[in-house]
């Protein structure tokens, strides 16, 4: 076996050691599943062997669960290829049953099981430990076993449905499956997904311990005569039935029904649980297969795991830098954008001098970090992380810093100031990173003598909760610099995309145009509750006025007027600006004016302005559009100016651009990104799409030539990206 260790001691007892050669961490290839196959057909028919441990040898954890990368033949096709009577369905239904096939013979081998977990057990990882009839797991509360698929658009398909529910009841189980949430040693060990707990190096001793005890063990509780599910199950039960129809309401609730993959879980569970295991795991399998032959499983992995990992790993690094890890970094600005970043730092152990004003904002920024984290890590932790933020007032405490960010006020005048001043310390040969949200990179560079140095480094609020970083490349921006951005942002461990220089860059130009239309909507009186309540159900966080109002539509207001100075008569109104004009004009500029497009009535809930639709001239209801065209207008709005950053050239690749929406401003995830989503409706239905919105609401919605040219060609956004790497 190429991925799997045996060793069988003088008791009987068989070690099978999994090691994935080439992966830092076991995941479930074909290779290991060949093997699983070996290692079950030798315990099943070796009489020399009379129990069975299986443990891992990676350092790294047990098991990580399927390698997704290399599941892309049953993504991009729907299905499994190749010839033969059966249907493509059929075939894909075999593929995703064979590993639930493995897992079931070996827990019926008649022989006695149990799993030393080292580590980490996730996925199938975990689902492989569930089929074992005894699970060790080392004492570290850093280690987690769970059930993550559900969070990138799967659910558990090797037996993970019907085990996990057996063992510790199904509204125990449905939370860890509906949610993606890991479990602690300590938490497994009280539901009994953990049988025992061992020191790390104790566990195989511990498990192989439990097998010479056991040999008559080697039965799962749910093949045993009268084996009754934890908290019960059935048509007839009545907490059954409840812990379905509170599921589903919550499953709608949380995804909107926009995911396939919660209502699966839900489905598999319920029929499941009325069934022998045998047959259970065949229906888990059915259900699984309609995820994976869906389009939105496939594009949901590529962008929330494949290419989100590429990204992290350095897919858009400069390959001849140097690597420049950030050892003192220069924050200027101890504002809330400020703070964050200096908190985000010291947390990854970078020292931080923090520079503002005066003292008094400098300290107010560090005890941000002291805030944040001050409930969350013991006291020594935490001194060790304040002890890595110096607040100060002075330019030439910046002396020894490595990396620059600024996050000053979004004025070009005072950012120059502060630019020249860093300078004038430093010298033009550090690098120099600048967070703003809309000023063009290239003409903040001109005040950095040397503008190869000077890079966008556009982090978003909250710093320590948000997952994005967007660097940004100016005109003249070197490779250097780039580097160094993406070098500190791995520090930090925060996702990164790379996208050249134009006012708005890519997520801040996108984003605005989803609260954009819903102003425009809202100016052309439509019932904003509508508009609102379609924004949450098509699956954005939420609606676009009441992210209007959490970004500040004042902000926006003087985003508008900086970009109307700059262009001058270049500047393109839109039906949006008259609306926030007239709400700037009302003082109603957002949350934190307590007053906006909502009311925000100090210690109650939040509520649409009242007066808001009959300011704006709300329509009758009779006249109100369909709830279909508020959608299409908003997520259309989106799309086209996508587009239209891919044929400037702003965004280079589509994976930047999948990421950037989903992490940068929530765009649906369940479509895997907006050129996913192009991709999967096809681009001559977006662009037929997108011309009727044109005649029908303006030129906002015109698709750029590029987009009308694939359309032609009958191609696609990651067909191209796959054929220029290629090349």
């Amino acid at each position: 076996m190429e991925t799997i260790k045996y060793d069988l001691d003088a008791d009987g007892i068989a070690l099978f050691t999994i090691d994935v050669p080439g992966q830092s961490m076991n995941v479930i290839t074909a290779e290991l599943t060949r093997d699983f196959d070996t290692m079950i057909a030798m315990i099943e028919k070796d009489e020399a062997i009379k129990g069975a441990v299986i443990t891992s040898g990676k350092a790294s954890g047990f098991m990580a669960g399927a390698d997704l990368k290399g599941m892309g033949e049953i993504f991009s096709s729907g299905g499994i290829s190749g010839g033969g009577e059966k249907s493509k369905m059929a075939r894909l239904f075999d593929s995703v049953f064979t590993l639930n096939v493995l897992f079931r013979r070996l827990e019926t081998s008649g022989k006695p099981v149990a799993a030393a977990i080292n580590g980490l057990a996730l996925g199938g990882g975990l689902e492989l430990c569930l089929a074992c009839h005894y699970r060790v797991v080392a004492d570290n509360p850093k280690v987690q076993l769970g059930l993550p698929e559900v969070l990138v658009g799967l659910f558990p398909g090797a037996g993970g449905t019907q085990r996990l529910p057996r063992l510790i009841g199904i509204q125990a189980a449905s939370m860890y499956l509906l949610q993606g949430k890991s479990m602690s040693p300590q938490e497994a060990l009280g539901f009994g997904v953990a049988n025992e707990i061992a020191p790390a190096d104790e566990v195989v001793a511990k498990a192989k311990a439990w097998v010479k005890a056991n040999p008559t063990k080697g039965v799962q509780p749910w093949d045993q005569k009268g084996f009754k599910f934890p908290g019960g199950a059935g048509q007839f039960n009545p907490a059954f039935i409840q812990t379905f129809v509170a599921g589903n309401a919550i499953a709608l609730k949380t995804t909107n029904g926009n995911m396939n993959a919660p209502h699966a879980i839900m489905s598999a569970v319920y029929e499941g649980a009325q069934l022998p295991m045998d047959t259970a795991i065949r229906v888990e399998s059915k259900y699984f297969a309609r995820v994976v032959a869906d389009p939105q499983a496939g594009n949901m992995v590529r962008s929330l795991f494949v290419n989100k990992q590429a990204a992290e790993k350095g897919a858009r690094r400069p390959k001849d830098a140097a690597k420049a890890p950030t050892k003192k970094l220069g924050m200027l600005g101890a504002g809330m954008m400020g703070a964050g970043i200096a908190l985000v730092s010291a947390r990854a152990g970078i020292e931080v001098v923090l520079l503002d004003r005066s003292i008094e904002a400098a300290e107010k920024g560090k005890a941000y970090t002291a805030d944040k984290l001050g409930k969350k890590m013991p006291k020594e932790k935490l001194d060790e992380i304040l002890a890595r933020i110096h607040p100060t007032t002075d330019f030439a405490d910046l002396k020894g810093c490595d990396f620059i960010i600024e996050a000053v006020f979004e004025d070009r005048a005072i950012k120059a100031e502060t630019t020249q001043k860093t300078e004038a310390v430093l010298g033009a040969d550090t690098i120099f990173g600048s967070n703003t949200s809309t000023l063009p990179i290239t003409s903040l560079a001109k005040a950095w003598t040397k503008p190869e140095n000077f890079i966008g480094v556009h982090f978003f609020s909250p710093v320590e909760k948000m997952p994005l970083v967007e660097i940004i490349v100016g005109e003249k921006t070197g490779s250097d610099a780039i580097a160094k951005a993406l070098d500190y942002v791995a520090q930090i461990r925060k996702t990164p995309i790379v996208v050249n220089d134009s006012r708005g860059f890519y997520t801040s130009r996108c984003f605005g145009t989803y609260t954009a239309e819903g102003s425009v909507m809202v100016g052309e009186g439509v019932n904003p509750a509508l508009v609102e309540n379609i924004g949450k159900q098509m699956g954005m966080p939420v609606g676009p006025l009441a992210v209007f109002d959490e970004v500040s539509i004042e902000l926006g207001h003087k985003v508008m007027l900086q970009a109307k100075k700059d262009l001058g008569d270049a500047y393109k109104a839109t039906a949006a600006d008259d609306v926030i004009e007239k709400m700037v004009a009302l003082g109603r500029i957002g949350r934190k004016a307590g007053k906006g497009y909502y009311d925000y009535p100090e210690g109650g809930k939040k509520a649409l302005w009242a007066d808001l639709g009959a300011t704006f001239g709300q329509k009758p209801d009779a006249e109100q559009p369909a709830s279909g065209e508020v959608k299409t207008r908003l997520v259309y709005r989106q799309l086209v100016e996508c587009a239209r950053c891919f044929a400037e050239g702003v965004l280079e690749t589509p994976e930047d651009g999948d990421l950037g929406a989903i992490f940068g401003w929530g765009f649906m995830p369940h479509t895997g990104g907006p050129f996913s989503m192009m991709d999967t409706v096809g681009l001559a239905e977006v662009v037929r799409t997108l011309d009727r919105l044109t005649q029908q609401y303006g030129e906002r919605f015109a698709p750029p030539q590029l987009l009308r040219d694939m359309a032609a060609k009958g191609e696609t956004f990651y067909g191209n990206a796959r054929l220029n790497q290629a090349a």
